[in-house]
């Protein structure tokens, strides 16, 4: 593997501010959460280095005074932390995360896809046009607090949009926990509104699907054009696909971003807490049914069945909130059983080895 010391430049925070500059890794994200798993002398012998870019060939990584390609690796994503081993890149050591947001994989594969790995906010984007849609979100929101990540909804083209407040009560209606901003992605309102959340050593990500304006987002808060941007298709709003992999970008002020990947399909697995938390009201409810194993559809001494005849839940709500429930659950099972099979076919394998060598 080559090493190019010169290309990543991080920017001076502390210039002209009377502030010490950050150094390379708090501007690459590094917090207390990460240094406490590493001893000064080991930072010598395996520095610790982000994963920036995910490509098919090999992870970007950065580090004080590195930047280079190592071998992919099936465990880890972008913005994991790995203690780089100069003589052997792929047996690098994967640091413990302080969040993970992922997904079951799109297709019939019974695997999970990593997305993104310590982010500290998940900016979910949606668009007051055709795309928005209040299942999607709380899938996304679902997905943040599961995470331990804390979600923002973004309403973008909002200026193109004769009155939004309609969206704007819809998405305020999932959560009362997220806070949802309105803005136009191409003006000055994405550095002005999102400042709160984009501070020097964070990490935040886009999220959402294509053509709602993750790239341009990415693009107002840089001072350059570092994420390529299209249009969306005006009969249907469905953007195209700019983003074609997963890339951390280091704004001027120390932040960094995550410009995503449009998801097509997002589905939950081993996220029954985040679920939990965004149903929260009906969550507790649930605790209140007869029988522990309550589908909430028609068996008798059911809280919620109760509380929808009463009219205090919305029956559309309650509808999308068993699907998600029945959707982690299967997912979560499915995978278990994967991982139950792989697991027994390594051992299988092992044995077999063990049995052959004994032979010889």
């Amino acid at each position: 593997m080559t090493r190019d010391y010169s290309a990543f430049q991080p920017p001076a925070s502390g210039s002209g501010t009377g502030k010490p500059a950050a150094s390379v890794l708090q501007t690459l994200g590094w917090q207390s959460f990460f240094a406490q798993q590493i001893s000064v002398d080991d930072m010598q012998a395996t520095p610790p280095v982000r994963v920036t870019e995910v490509h098919r060939s090999g992870l970007r990584v950065l580090g004080d005074g590195i930047d280079m390609m190592v071998p992919p690796r099936a465990d880890a994503t972008v913005g994991d932390w790995l203690l780089l081993d100069h003589d052997l890149p792929s047996a690098s050591q994967l640091m413990e995360r302080k969040s993970l947001i992922k997904r079951r994989a799109a297709g019939h594969d019974r695997s999970v896809q990593l997305i993104a790995a310590n982010i500290d906010t998940a900016f979910i984007v949606t668009s007051c046009n055709l795309d928005f849609n209040v299942a999607r979100l709380e899938r996304y929101v679902a997905l943040a607090f599961d995470a331990g990540v804390t979600p923002v909804i973004l309403l973008t083209k909002a200026d193109l949009c004769e009155d939004p407040s309609a969206y704007v009560t819809d998405a305020e209606a999932i959560s009362a926990e997220v806070a949802v901003l309105t803005l136009n992605a191409k003006s000055d309102e994405p550095k002005e509104k999102l400042a709160p959340w984009c501070k020097p050593g964070q990490t935040i990500a886009f999220l959402g699907s294509s053509g709602v304006g993750k790239s341009t987002l990415t693009n107002a808060l840089s001072v350059s054009e570092v994420a390529v941007t299209q249009s969306i298709r005006e009969d249907d709003a469905k953007g195209r696909h700019t983003t074609s992999h997963r890339q951390l970008h280091i704004l001027p002020n120390g932040c960094a971003v995550l410009d995503t990947p449009g998801v097509r399909e997002l589905q939950l697995t081993d996220a029954e807490e985040g679920v939990a938390e965004v149903f929260s009201d009906l969550d507790a409810l649930s605790l209140e049914c007869r029988f522990n194993n309550c589908t909430h559809v028609s068996e008798p001494g059911c809280a919620v069945q109760a509380a929808l005849k009463r009219g205090d839940i919305d029956e559309a709500r309650l509808t999308r909130w068993r699907k998600l429930v029945a959707e982690d659950q299967h997912n979560t099972a499915s995978l278990a059983q994967r991982r139950s099979k792989d697991k027994a076919f390594g051992k299988m394998i092992k044995q077999a080895k063990k049995h052959k060598s004994q032979k010889s």
